[in-house]
């Protein structure tokens, strides 16, 4: 944005300027309306979050609580052979949704294959809760890590959003606004010295058509 000293004070950049406060105006309307959606979602996703925590923090409980049963009732020997032969989980896919134009992580995968699902039918009852306490505890922790940075994501673009509008509020506008105030100044302080000058040219042509008419009497008298 150019200062107002260098502005040209013509009608057209009157015009110009006037256009884009305007289109200023409507962006930051727009902003505006977005930082508010923005906050609701953010306020969504927080609650969501919390209530995934907490559920995690009581499906941890259990898992735990899963883990000393089926120790006491099949021994340390026979719980660690069966953790190791336990198949690996298939492979976490991150994908992206878009929300108001901040690119949301989305956790797809990560969950039990039939690999696994076939093996805890082979164990022993108290080991099989140990394992299913603890596929849930994983699923929880992967849906705790997608709010979380849904959260982060969320939080960045509303301060961005803010500092945007902002800017545009209490900088850009203001000064576009202060350029029309001395382009319309600058048109006045013209048209009144263009009016000034027209009066003065026009009493100097009367003055010398009077002159031209005083000689034509003397020419006429002598």
């Amino acid at each position: 944005m150019p200062s107002v000293i260098n502005i040209r004070p013509t009608r057209l950049e009157y015009i110009r300027t006037k256009r884009r406060i305007i289109v200023a105006q409507k962006g930051l309307k727009l902003l505006k309306l977005k930082r508010q959606a923005l906050i609701l979602e953010f306020f969504n996703a927080s609650k969501t979050a919390a209530t995934l925590r907490s559920g995690l923090q009581s499906e941890l409980i259990k898992g735990y609580q899963s883990i000393r049963l089926a120790e006491m009732l099949a021994g340390t020997m026979i719980l660690e052979n069966e953790a190791m032969k336990i198949p690996q989980i298939t492979k976490l896919q991150i994908k992206a949704k878009n929300v108001m134009g901040v690119r949301i992580p989305k956790l797809e995968g990560g969950q039990s294959s039939t690999a696994i699902t076939e093996h805890i039918l082979e164990l022993p009852t108290s080991i099989n809760e140990a394992i299913k306490a603890f596929q849930n505890v994983h699923k929880m922790v992967l849906d705790v890590a997608e709010k979380e940075t849904t959260l982060r994501k969320l939080l960045y673009e509303i301060e961005k959003t803010k500092r945007k509008s902002n800017a545009i509020e209490n900088v850009f506008i203001p000064r576009l606004q202060n350029a029309v105030k001395f382009i319309v100044f600058r048109l006045a302080e013209m048209e009144r010295d263009t009016f000034i000058m027209l009066k003065t040219v026009k009493r100097k042509m009367g003055e010398r058509e009077q002159e031209n008419i005083q000689r034509e009497k003397e020419i006429l008298a002598s």
